[in-house]
C-alpha cells in the first residue's frame, strides 16, 4: 500500500467519494468507501517522505475543483484546480527521495486530464442549466392533465400532478372525469374537460 501512485489515487477516491455522497446524502455507498479510502491513504502518507507543500496543493486542486461544482465560474475554478492538483501531484514527494518515489509522467498527465474531463462536464452542465428556459411553478401546470375530485359546475376540487387543487371551471364537471389546466391564479387552477376543443391557453 505505500506505492506513491496507489496513495494517490486512494486520497483521490476517497475525496470524490465524500463529495458525491455529500451531494447525494443517503447513499451511504460513496461515504463508506471514500472513508475507507481516505484512512488507508492516510496510512499510506505515513509511510513515505511526503512534502506538505504538493499535498496542500492537491487539496486546494480539490476544492477548486469542488467549488467549480456548486459555484460555477465557467471553468476558472476548476482549470486552476486542475493545475494546482497536477502540479501537487508533480512535486507530492521530497526532493532528497524523489528519485525513488517519483510519480510517472503518464500517472501525472492521467491525474490532470481526469481531472479536467471533471471540470469540463461540470461547466458543460452549467451551461446547459443556464440555457434551460425557466418553468415557474404556476407555468408548469399550464395543460397538465387531472382528474375531477367532486361533481361541480363552477368550483370545486381535483387532483393534478398528485396534489389536491381548489379548481374553477365554466364547463360542470363529474367527479372522476378527466380534465387539464388551463390557467392557474393564486392556488386557483382554472381548468376545462379534457375533450373540450377550445384554445385552452
Amino acid at each position: 500500500i505505500a506505492n506513491p501512485g496507489m496513495a494517490l489515487i486512494l486520497m483521490m477516491i476517497g475525496i470524490y467519494g465524500l463529495i458525491f455522497e455529500f451531494s447525494s446524502p443517503g447513499l451511504a455507498g460513496p461515504g463508506v468507501i471514500g472513508a475507507i479510502c481516505l484512512l488507508l491513504a492516510a496510512y499510506a502518507f505515513q509511510l513515505l517522505p511526503i512534502n506538505y507543500a504538493g499535498l496542500g496543493l492537491i487539496l486546494l486542486g480539490v476544492a477548486f475543483i469542488v467549488a467549480e461544482a456548486f459555484v460555477p465560474s465557467f471553468g476558472i475554478l476548476g482549470i486552476g484546480g486542475a493545475v494546482a492538483l497536477t502540479m501537487g501531484a508533480v512535486v507530492l514527494f521530497d526532493a532528497d527521495t524523489s528519485g525513488s518515489y517519483a510519480l510517472p509522467l503518464p500517472f501525472i498527465v492521467t491525474i490532470g486530464a481526469v481531472s479536467s474531463a471533471l471540470v469540463f462536464a461540470t461547466v458543460a452542465f452549467a451551461l446547459r442549466a443556464r440555457r434551460r428556459p425557466v418553468v415557474s411553478g404556476g407555468e408548469e401546470l399550464i395543460g397538465a392533465p387531472g382528474i375531477a375530485l367532486d361533481d361541480f359546475e363552477k368550483e370545486g376540487w381535483v387532483l393534478v400532478a398528485g396534489e389536491r387543487w381548489h379548481a374553477t371551471s365554466t364547463h360542470g364537471l363529474r367527479r372522476g372525469q378527466s380534465l387539464r389546466v388551463k390557467s392557474r391564479t393564486g392556488l386557483t387552477l382554472v381548468v376545462e374537460p379534457a375533450n373540450q376543443g377550445g384554445d385552452g391557453k
